[in-house]
């Protein structure tokens, strides 16, 4: 941190962003995730983060988690550089530093609290556009420039707070605004929504998680034209073998049994 720049003090709804930071920031071998922007906004943010109580396979899980969707708009931008990448409850994530080509057209959204926070870090551009918007109040989708482009729109940790309901209305809102878009997100099973109210971080920050789905193709009954590609489970990342030995194992293992599998993993879709 320069002496010019102030540290950053953050509201109490603000805080529910700082799980992924510190994870990304703090926490992720860098053969996982090398996410210099987060130690930078970690650098300037005033907060406790011992508070957090953050365990390390929560960690582990949001890196992983974050490397995968990040190869999802990679490839995306590999076949269609000019596109349109729409990134959902983005919170402080530097996706679009990450791997952004720059000739891309990009859309962070997250509500009106986050954006204005995210607006202390990162600069709006000709290509970068930040929207102040709640995800499921739909009309935040006349904002983006359409003009015919493919699509691909990335919600990481953000579907398990919304209702099935508001999920519905968002993914059909999705296919008739962006028709043949792709859309990745990761997603916990029923069972994990029950369990999950007792995660230290959570009880911390407050969040409520509703949303949960054992069946991904239920999604593809929804409408006509939805077509999940691929439904990836953690223990598949090939950066486990980068992890300490007990960590390896862990995934491993957890592999074995459909239902630790189904816990949280990432779907794909096409909403053709």
């Amino acid at each position: 941190m320069t002496q010019t720049q102030e540290k950053v003090l953050l509201t109490e709804a603000q805080e529910t962003l700082l799980i992924t930071l510190y994870a990304k920031a703090r926490a992720c071998p860098q053969t996982i995730l090398d996410d210099k922007k987060a130690r930078q906004i970690m650098e300037r943010v005033a907060y406790d983060f011992s508070k957090l109580k953050v365990p390390i396979g929560t960690s582990l899980t949001v890196c992983i988690r974050a490397s995968k969707l990040d190869d999802y708009v990679r490839r995306f931008l590999e076949r269609h550089s000019g596109g349109i990448v729409l990134h959902l409850g983005c919170g402080l994530d530097s996706r679009c530093e990450r791997v952004d080509t720059g000739e891309a057209l990009w859309y962070d959204l997250d509500v009106p609290d986050v954006i204005a926070l995210r607006k202390k870090f990162f600069p709006e551009t000709g290509q970068y556009h930040m929207i102040s918007a709640w995800v499921h109040d739909l009309e935040w989708m006349q904002a983006i420039d359409n003009q015919g482009q493919p699509v691909i729109v990335i919600a990481e940790g953000l579907m398990m707070y919304l209702a099935e309901q508001q999920v519905k209305e968002l993914v059909l809102a999705l296919q008739q605004n962006f028709p043949g878009c792709k859309l990745a997100f990761d997603a916990y099973s029923e069972l994990t929504v029950r369990r999950v109210g007792a995660h230290p971080s959570l009880r911390k920050t407050g969040a409520v998680i509703q949303w949960g789905i054992d069946d991904a193709k239920i999604i593809e009954r929804w409408a006509d034209g939805i077509r999940l590609e691929e439904e990836w489970f953690f223990n598949q990342s090939e950066t486990i073998q980068n992890l300490a030995l007990f960590y390896q194992l862990i995934f491993k293992v957890t592999g074995l049994f459909s239902v630790a599998r189904k816990a949280h993993r990432i779907l794909y879709y096409t909403l053709g």
